[in-house]
């Protein structure tokens, strides 16, 4: 009975309930650093995906906006992806209800307000502190972009000759929903990442459909706010982690992650192939290039925001819920049983 009282009160110098803010006391907590920020390793990967996103969005701009075939690509894209989904009713119907001058905008307030509730309701101080300076680094980098890149007049084009670049709705729906990501309880975080998914992706295709925006502007607009919500997770520690005692692995974001990055690969490179294989038409304007354009332009939307999504979602888990084989930030040790 002794032994029984000695490993109970041994347990609990370390354990008292997974629902605290604290589980571990002093002496613990400095013998184990997870407790109170990730991994390095999980930083500096942060930080060198984020920066490598960013690195990709100015190719995709330099590929769109400097090349003949790029813009070729781009303007045969726009000027006839509402006769290519002519093809497809249901989903034109669907996608103009996109279109409806402010829904979009309605959505992502309603999003960030959601995200704000969460993350005050969790107390997560220092993560309230991050999606503030990204929602604000974010909005700044649109604005500047969209104002001050420059687009060279390469070839006659059938829609407008203005600069898109980036798409500012498709950086604002894709922000919030990785605001909402990252602020979220485990169990939520792949849910998000799925409806995530299925929104920016409508967005992103209206646009197009609309005539606002040419197939590389979205693609910038996933990729840069996909760049910045890395460099931002960089700075995690604290209460911008899970408490400790809550944190475990997750069977839900180890498969939704890994799908979401294996298909979005694969998407692009099937993607890349199609461009590469239209691409001598492109030369020329010939009209047998437009189905290739069409359905590559939708697959490498989709594809790069489903890699983006996987790799927030893995980036956000191993920030947020780093274990050790202490058992200080697992799950708690089962009880003794009683003989």
């Amino acid at each position: 009975m002794t032994n029984k009282r000695k490993q109970g009160e041994a347990q609990q110098t370390w354990y008292r309930d997974p629902n605290e803010q604290t589980v571990a006391d002093d002496s613990h907590v400095d013998q184990d650093p997870l407790t109170s920020r990730p991994r390095i390793s999980a930083l500096v990967l942060c930080l060198v995906t984020g920066l490598a996103c960013l690195c990709l969005a100015a190719l995709v701009w330099w590929a769109a906006v400097w090349t003949v075939p790029g813009q070729t690509y781009d303007d045969m894209a726009l000027a006839n992806f509402r006769g290519f989904l002519d093809q497809a009713p249901l989903i034109k119907a669907y996608l103009g209800l996109f279109t409806i001058p402010y829904a979009t905008v309605v959505i992502c307030v309603v999003l960030g307000l959601v995200a704000l509730v969460v993350v005050l309701v969790r107390r997560r101080w220092w993560l309230l502190g991050q999606v503030a300076v990204y929602a604000l680094v974010v909005y700044g980098a649109a604005r500047i972009l969209k104002r001050f890149l420059p687009r060279p007049v390469l070839i006659h084009v059938q829609a407008s000759a203005a600069n898109s670049a980036p798409s500012g709705h498709t950086i604002l729906a894709l922000a919030v929903v990785l605001s909402l990501l990252c602020v979220v309880p485990r169990v939520w975080r792949a849910f998000v990442a799925l409806v995530g998914f299925a929104f920016d992706l409508s967005v992103g295709c209206s646009l197009v459909q609309g005539g606002w925006h040419r197939p590389s502007d979205v693609v910038m607009g996933i990729l840069i706010p996909t760049g910045l919500c890395l460099i931002a997770l960089a700075a995690t520690r604290g209460t911008g982690m899970d408490a400790p005692g809550t944190r475990m692995s997750s069977a839900s974001i180890q498969i939704v992650s890994t799908l979401m990055s294996v298909a979005g690969f694969l998407g692009i490179l099937y993607a890349c192939y199609v461009i590469w294989q239209v691409s001598p038409g492109l030369e020329i304007g010939a009209r047998w290039t437009a189905y290739g354009v069409h359905c590559s332009a939708v697959i490498m939307m989709a594809s790069a925001l489903s890699l983006t999504l996987g790799l927030v979602l893995t980036m956000r888990q191993i920030t947020a819920s780093p274990l050790t084989r202490m058992g200080l930030v697992g799950r708690p040790p089962a009880p003794p049983q009683n003989n």
